[in-house]
């Protein structure tokens, strides 16, 4: 019984899943600190060496806590978008969120030309808000609500957005100060101008929080209004904590694709769709993928890097995936099916069922 005690405790307050990826985690962002232009060692560090010091607190350390926020926050995002909508192909990407965030953040750079990034955040707050608002209010009027047709309106009404976008940023000679935030990378990320994406945190606690609601929500207006849940004060609760979280992160370190639509999928095919025991997992996966997709782009043509790109070829293989399975989890059966080992019933078994 003692044997088993330590193994209760560690299920009870730390899934092995969560375990794992922390774990796994932890041993990647250490990697992440000496990674990079310049040689940085931990023996260097030890050692008290002034420019490894400096060089560590200037730009090795923020940047890791910016992928951190940025890999958490944005899958969390897309997780909460997906629950509410009742859709696993609605995120940030295909909600039209990060192009509106782009949207406002150009609002400010025109008509506050002098703004900090604080101000730059609030445009693009308001502007990722309600682009979302939009998208949602018109999905629900859909008398057909395909999986598929779903995020296409909302790729549609992003490109719209985007269209709009890059027509003033031409029209304003502003196109060169704009592509700094349509295409996602870190190495601008220095200390003191990447402090807003510790917005995060307090946006996934209380997603974390109100986690119970956003799932009977997910499960209808008419199951929600039984259970004495305002739908629709709910609803657009939650779109705007995921709102502002892509929006915090938009302006800090530029556009992130797909990654709100990625992690949460895969989770959900290993963990189901309760969004409560699935957050934590979400947000470590999250974090632990652009973890590695910043280190390979970091890598590849080092000293110089690529920018984080985390798209199509997983998204095409999940609407695959999704169509012919639904929301169904991971299982044995169905990673033979998957597999195309279909479960047969022995020839024995049928026999003497058919004689019973």
């Amino acid at each position: 019984m003692s044997e088993g005690l330590p193994d209760i405790v560690f299920r009870t307050f730390m899934p092995r899943s969560t375990a794992i990826l922390l774990t796994l985690t932890l041993l990647v962002r250490l990697l992440s600190l000496l990674v990079g232009a310049a040689d940085v060692s931990f023996t260097s560090l030890l050692s008290g060496d002034a420019e490894s010091l400096e060089l560590l607190l200037i730009s090795r350390l923020p940047r890791l806590l910016a992928i951190l926020c940025t890999g958490a926050g944005m899958s969390i995002a897309g997780l909460i978008m997906q629950q509410l909508c009742a859709n696993k192909f609605v995120s940030p990407t295909t909600g039209a969120t990060i192009s509106s965030a782009q949207f406002g953040i150009l609002i400010a750079l025109l008509f506050m030309p002098d703004s900090t990034i604080w101000s730059r955040a609030a445009f693009a707050f308001a502007a990722a808000i309600i682009g979302t608002w939009i998208f949602v209010w018109f999905i629900l009027r859909m008398p057909m609500k395909d999986p598929v047709m779903v995020p296409l309106v909302g790729i549609m009404f992003g490109n719209v957005i985007g269209g709009i976008t890059s027509f003033l940023a031409f029209r304003f000679d502003m196109t060169q100060a704009l592509s700094t935030w349509l295409v996602g990378h870190f190495s601008l990320v220095l200390r003191g101008n990447y402090e807003l994406v510790y917005l995060v945190v307090p946006l996934i606690a209380i997603a974390w929080i109100y986690a119970k609601w956003f799932n009977i929500v997910g499960m209808g207006r008419d199951f929600s209004k039984n259970l004495g849940v305002n739908y629709t004060f709910v609803l657009f609760s939650g779109l705007s904590i995921a709102a502002m979280i892509t929006a915090s992160i938009v302006t800090v370190v530029g556009s992130i694709s797909y990654i709100g639509l990625i992690v949460p999928n895969l989770v959900a095919i290993f963990k189901g769709d309760d969004l409560r025991s699935t957050l934590a997992d979400t947000a470590l996966f999250g974090a632990l993928f652009v973890l590695c997709c910043d280190l390979i782009g970091r890598l590849i043509i080092l000293p110089y890097e690529l920018p984080i790109d985390l798209g199509s070829l997983i998204f095409i293989v999940l609407i695959f995936y999704r169509l012919r399975f639904g929301r169904r989890s991971l299982n044995k059966d169905l990673l033979m099916k998957l597999f195309g080992f279909e479960k047969k019933t022995p020839v024995c078994s049928s026999i003497n069922g058919g004689a019973r």
